[in-house]
């Protein structure tokens, strides 16, 4: 595979593939469908100074073969499970593909929401002709609010995909100014030069779709989350005719789901969690039923509606993002209940335990979930205990496994029988497994093959089943984030980066926590902080203190002599500073804050954060 830069090293272009049929000439650009007009909103992100010049790219041009190029540039999704967003170039013409986020690690200290860097889109923004959308998911749309602050887009979905972005942008105040389109599978759409068609797949959420992406420069195919579901509960099967048929006309590349890459076989259909509820149901007999899974989670909702109404029991749902989901759900007709089935919360009282199922958020352990608060007996409506049936429909992503098991424990002290192992069948997986990956490779049978959604390892791990199929390794790359891929059908290359990483959302601050922030959090959760208070006159003789204030290091009152022996310390070190004269108050507080800490580490072996205030009167 030819890394080189194409715009430095110019290539001797190859005669054109028998196999290849003659490129296309280049489409006219379609104007865009007649939409409102929009504020075109801004932030500090969309102000601050670009990393690099915002000169146009020039635009390559076709070689003697007549391969047109296209750029494919990954801006998160790659190396993570989550955070999904690629934007796609051919002849100055740009689209964006899914915009989603990725919640902290353990070691983001605060952070509430990790979101990809959009300056390369904000860079471009008079370039791009839209953002399209394979599915709900947060890991696909949660990041639209930001980006949407910063740059206005046209945004296209199907209809439910739709309505959970509504959701999303009225609570950010965007709803009234963004231009909201709905599409439907097998129907194509113009953007630019590019032409989409949607493909219907199965997915954990209904309306999911991948795209087919047709350019000049050829056909590229985005799966989105997806797996083969031969008895969905609603939908019908993956659309693996339009693969095929885009297999037959030839794929330029396939961009596809790896996170089940690593396991083999087939992903089990949803009908099969169906007969484990109905034997679970039957097992809680005349205990209270609570059900944790993901909000977004609608079939596995209607399973539960269907076998409460069948047991004679009423639903009820707990969790902000749940309700709002399941009213969503309710008024577009993708979930349906008889009269009566649905109660609010607030009712759960008026009905015996053994009446009443309650649906609720919390599967991966979130700390502020109804079922975290559940298990630490602080939730406002439920109380849990020794008559309640608990069932965790999830399997925890990796990195939950921790705060799944804490909220596990928390629910057995407080006497609930908790279902939550893999043995009872109360979850299956939305991705692909290995087999179904194989399929969807075999049917397009794409030149170059660019596996995305994943780890390293499962990013790898997907790239080889695609070698094991018969295409070349120097067709297949496993990308960076960040990275410019120019494909035509002479070449796979890699061009110069672009501005790419994560941003950090923090309550209202978005981008204002950086690595420097993260590391004095870090320090003050793993030592604590003292602070040195201290009255000083203007030739550096101490009025006042020096007082000694300490969070998170020691108990004062049962270390007054370590105190008071560090309080003698910083004293002496202000009456060295004044003997020599030292004025320069950075440097007096530099020589307290080595003085105190060198003391603290050979009485300890602590490093606390060690804070120096100085007030000149």
């Amino acid at each position: 595979m030819n890394q080189s830069n194409p715009e430095k090293a110019p290539r001797k272009p190859r005669a054109p593939r028998a196999s290849k049929p003659a490129a296309a000439k280049p489409a006219p650009k379609a104007a865009a469908p007649a939409q409102p007009e929009q504020t075109r909103t801004g932030g500090e992100s969309a102000r601050r100074k670009p990393f690099y010049s915002r000169t146009r790219r020039a635009q390559p041009k076709a070689g003697k073969s007549g391969a047109i190029p296209m750029h494919i540039v990954p801006l998160g999704g790659l190396g993570e499970v989550g955070k999904n967003v690629t934007l796609y170039e051919c002849q100055g013409d740009m689209l964006i593909v899914d915009c989603g986020l990725v919640f902290p690690d353990s070691d983001m200290f605060g952070v509430d929401l990790v979101i990809p860097d959009f300056t390369y889109v904000v860079q471009n923004k008079d370039r791009i002709h839209g953002v399209i959308i394979t599915h709900g998911h947060e890991d696909h749309i949660g990041a639209l609010p930001y980006l949407l602050k910063q740059v206005d887009l046209p945004v296209y979905a199907t209809r439910l995909t739709i309505g959970l972005i509504k959701n999303k942008l009225e609570e950010h105040g965007l709803l009234g100014r963004t231009r909201l389109i709905e599409i439907t599978p097998r129907r194509k759409f113009k953007l630019g030069c590019f032409t989409i068609e949607p493909i219907h797949v199965n997915h954990s959420i209904p309306d999911a779709v991948a795209f087919a992406i047709e350019c000049p420069a050829g056909v590229v195919i985005q799966t989105g989350d997806f797996k083969i579901d031969y008895t969905p509960l609603s939908g019908g099967p993956t659309d693996i005719a339009a693969f095929a048929e885009y297999g037959k006309k030839g794929v330029l590349a396939l961009l596809s789901d790896s996170t089940n890459a690593e396991r083999p076989g087939f992903t089990a259909t949803e009908k099969k969690v169906a007969q484990s509820f109905a034997n679970l149901f039957h097992r809680a007999d005349k205990q209270r039923i609570i059900i944790a899974t993901f909000a977004s989670n609608l079939y596995r909702i209607q399973q539960i509606i269907d076998l409460a109404v069948e047991n004679g029991r009423k639903v009820a749902v707990s969790g902000r993002s749940m309700a709002n989901n399941t009213q969503m759900a309710l008024e577009l007709g993708y979930l349906h209940a008889p009269e009566g089935v649905l109660i609010d919360i607030e009712q759960l009282n008026k009905y015996p335990p053994e009446k009443i199922v309650l649906i609720t958020t919390g599967s991966q352990g979130e700390p502020l979930s109804a079922l975290s608060r559940m298990a630490s007996a602080s939730h406002r409506n439920v109380r849990v205990g020794p008559g309640d049936f608990i069932i965790i429909s999830a399997t925890p992503i990796p990195g939950n496994e921790k705060m799944v098991t804490k909220v596990v424990n928390g629910l057995l002290l407080l006497g609930a029988e908790v279902i939550y192992e893999s043995m009872y069948d109360v979850h299956v997986s939305g991705h692909a497994c290995q087999e179904e990956q194989k399929l969807i490779l075999t049917l397009t049978s794409p030149q170059y093959f660019l596996p995305v959604h994943g780890e390293y390892k499962q990013l790898k791990k997907h790239a080889m089943t695609a070698e094991s199929l018969g295409i070349p390794a120097k067709n297949i790359h496993i990308a960076e984030i960040g990275q410019d891929i120019r494909l035509s059908a002479d070449s796979l290359e890699t061009g110069e980066p672009v501005p790419a990483g994560v941003v950090m959302v923090d309550g209202l601050g978005v981008g204002d926590v950086g690595s420097v922030v993260l590391r004095d959090r870090r320090h003050l959760s793993q030592d604590g902080l003292v602070i040195v208070v201290a009255t000083v006159s203007p030739d550096g003789r101490v009025l006042a203190g020096p007082d000694l204030v300490s969070r998170g290091f020691v108990y004062v009152r049962e270390s007054e002599e370590l105190m008071e022996e560090a309080r003698r310390l910083v004293l002496q070190c202000f009456e060295r500073c004044r003997a020599e004269r030292t004025h320069d108050w950075n440097s007096v507080k530099t020589r307290v804050r080595e003085t105190l800490s060198a003391y603290i580490y050979r009485r300890t072996k602590r490093s606390p954060m060690i804070l120096p205030i100085l007030m000149e009167v």
